[in-house]
């Protein structure tokens, strides 16, 4: 049996930075289950250099548990790291260093390092991977998985989305859309300011609007304590415009985000952004100002997933937890949410802290992945039970 820590070793090698190929680690975990009698099928990209992976141990039945992860990782340039961050580093401490060890490729390793004993138990119900492409930049890859999987392997799995949660389950996240809005202005010599429209000037309203609309959910009340940015926010992460102190700007584009708490949802947020801009369009044509303003999201809006029908997962995970255990909700996104809309019971839960998640020296604690493979070994032993949450 190969332990968690060497299959996290073999998963962090790959690089699987989202803006390259998954597919060496994919070939890996299909040789690897191959060997232990699993078959699996990819779920290819549009552009055919990534893939989804489905594997199922276990009957063909309704029920069982899906455990999903995600294969990319977020880059590692400009990043001071102590190690090569491909190369898994056992710093002494009780820590492993490597980019991905706690986002997400500990969950995937505790996985694949039970399947040597799910192959050889009496399982009741299945055990199903969902390994996906591209989740860090913007979930991109479940969708494709999460239909093949709804519509040909079960409509009934419970879900387990494997990121860092301390194994800690968590019921709820926040939605998260990425934006781009590009401003078009009239260039002119700044000593001449009626003649032109700054375009700088004119992001510079949409962007303080934006910080505006989340301050005023705050008033309107639209607030869940559970999390711990308890309201909707709004973030503008990139700005760039202009290409001389002494010219009034033709362009500034900047970058922004929403991540709505799951009550709320992007539409109605971002209608907001859209009546202003249009206000402010005709306040400036009024003016005999020239301007433009567009804007196109960057990904596609990844839902929120909300603390409702998840009453069997959760007791199911609650079950085989230390008793400490509680529930919590993040600010962060997942692909929980999409499993989720596709009308299937979901939760997170998974080894490693989100703190360590994108940083230098991103580390796994080894207690964290012991954990998570007995979490895994007890929920095993229920299945064998035909446990049905």
């Amino acid at each position: 049996m190969t332990d968690a820590t060497t299959l996290l070793a073999k998963l962090v090698s790959f690089d699987t930075t989202s803006s390259g190929s998954n597919l060496a680690l994919i070939e890996f975990v299909e040789h690897y289950l191959a060997d232990y009698g699993v078959a699996s099928e990819r779920v290819m990209s549009p552009c055919g250099t990534k893939a989804n992976l489905i594997a199922r141990v276990g009957p063909d039945v309704p029920g069982g548990v899906m455990l999903s992860g995600h294969t990319d990782v977020v880059p590692v340039a400009g990043q001071p790291w102590s190690s090569d961050p491909f190369t898994l580093r056992d710093g002494g401490d009780g820590r492993l260093y490597g980019r991905g060890t706690c986002d997400m490729k500990g969950f995937i390793a505790c996985a694949l390092a039970m399947v040597p004993t799910w192959v050889n138990a009496s399982l009741k119900q299945p055990i199903f991977f969902g390994f996906s492409y591209d989740e860090e930049i913007g979930c991109v890859g479940a969708p494709s998985l999460i239909q093949r999987f709804y519509e040909h392997y079960s409509t009934t799995a419970h879900v387990i989305v494997g990121e860092p949660t301390s194994m800690q389950p968590v019921v709820a996240q926040k939605g998260a859309t990425n934006l781009r809005t590009t401003v078009i202005g009239r260039e002119a010599h700044s000593s001449q300011v009626n003649q032109g429209t700054s375009a700088i000037h004119v992001a510079a309203r949409l962007v303080t609007f934006i910080e505006d609309t989340m301050a005023a959910l705050v008033e309107e009340g639209r607030v869940d304590e559970a999390f711990n940015v308890p309201h909707t926010s709004l973030h503008v992460g990139k700005i760039k415009g202009g290409t001389a102190i002494n010219i009034m700007a033709r362009e500034c584009q900047f970058e922004w985000e929403i991540r709505h708490l799951p009550t709320d949802t992007f539409d109605e947020i971002y209608a907001r952004f859209e009546a202003y801009c249009e206000q402010l369009s005709e306040e400036l044509t009024a003016k005999g100002k020239t301007v433009e303003m567009t804007t196109e999201p960057l990904n596609v809006t990844v839902p929120g997933l909300a603390d409702r029908d998840n009453d069997q997962v959760l007791r199911l995970a609650k079950d085989h937890l230390p008793s400490s255990c509680c529930q919590h909700a993040v600010a962060y996104a997942t692909e929980a949410g999409q499993f989720q809309g596709q009308g299937l019971q979901t939760i997170i839960l998974g080894p490693g802290s989100i703190a360590q998640a994108h940083q230098p020296d991103e580390y796994i604690e080894t207690a964290q992945l012991y954990e998570c493979t007995a979490f895994m070994q007890r929920l095993g032993q229920a299945l064998e039970t035909s446990y049905s949450g």
